[in-house]
């Protein structure tokens, strides 16, 4: 796949360490010639070190392919209007877009789905599904014919997933914004697709009790291990360049083949057992 990308420029959203999937797929990207500006989330005006920065700027410091660097709050337009005018300034036109973006206030996603605050809630929603309508709005004046637009999205939109909660209903509602995106921009020749891969050591994924689920995962999954960064970088690759250029509206499970099987109640008692 060498220079997949070369001549392409786009935008990726929600690197926050070198574990991020964001950041699997946009290494992949640049390796394959893509150019890629960045954002980070914003720094609090008293951090001095201005940790959220430095922690994206240290992985893209040495990418010549790494063209810029900007803060996002995406529940604050004119940060928005920002990253496009960077985007703007530094490439003219977008070929694709990353968009790895979610929150939900702790001490809501620690609750039952049930007892989700209204407060917490619309956070969640603005943040983790907003964030796609709004950016995707903002940039599609910018978007070439044939550029791609993809999300990452989990498991737990599509079932009840224990501990995933008020998230989960957020994902759920990622993934119809994917098939409404991919309706809205069609005829501009825009695709946009969902990638969900199963549980990963990143970030958010040890806020979820990643542990349990990599076992109950490799226990249950066709293939019987989990999926790599690696591999997230590769179908990511896939979903943004030219290959899956009649693919839009999809979510693209790389899970091993665990959202294909059914009840895990039996591998959960086999998993437990085998802990003694």
């Amino acid at each position: 796949m060498s220079g997949l990308f070369e001549g392409k420029k786009g935008l990726i959203t929600g690197v926050f360490n070198k574990q991020s999937l964001a950041w699997a797929i946009a290494d992949r990207v640049m390796a394959e010639g893509g150019e890629c500006g960045f954002t980070h989330m914003p720094d609090k005006p008293d951090d001095a070190r201005k940790k959220n920065e430095g922690r994206v700027r240290k992985l893209i410091d040495d990418q010549p392919n790494a063209k810029f660097l900007v803060p996002m709050d995406v529940t604050n337009d004119e940060h928005i209007e920002a990253v496009v005018a960077s985007c703007k300034e530094n490439f003219g036109k977008l070929d694709f877009l990353l968009h790895s973006i979610a929150f939900a206030p702790p001490e809501d996603l620690k609750k039952d789905t049930v007892d989700t605050s209204r407060e917490g809630f619309k956070l969640a929603m603005a943040i983790s599904v907003h964030s796609l309508m709004a950016i995707t709005s903002a940039t599609k004046d910018l978007l070439n014919p044939g550029a791609s637009i993809l999300t990452l999205t989990y498991y737990g939109g599509e079932k009840a997933v224990p501990g995933y909660n008020v998230m989960g209903v957020c994902k759920a509602a990622l993934d119809a914004t994917v098939k409404y995106l991919a309706f809205d921009l069609g005829p501009r020749d825009v695709r946009v697709n969902a990638l969900s891969a199963g549980p990963m050591q990143t970030i958010s994924g040890r806020g979820a009790g990643v542990d349990e689920m990599l076992g109950l995962y490799e226990a249950m999954a066709p293939l019987g291990r989990n999926v790599t960064h690696e591999e997230v970088g590769k179908s990511g690759v896939y979903l943004l360049s030219d290959m899956s250029s009649g693919v839009t509206a999809e979510i693209l499970h790389l899970d091993a083949g665990y959202n294909a099987m059914g009840s895990p109640g039996r591998m959960l008692d086999k998993i437990k057992a085998a802990k003694g």
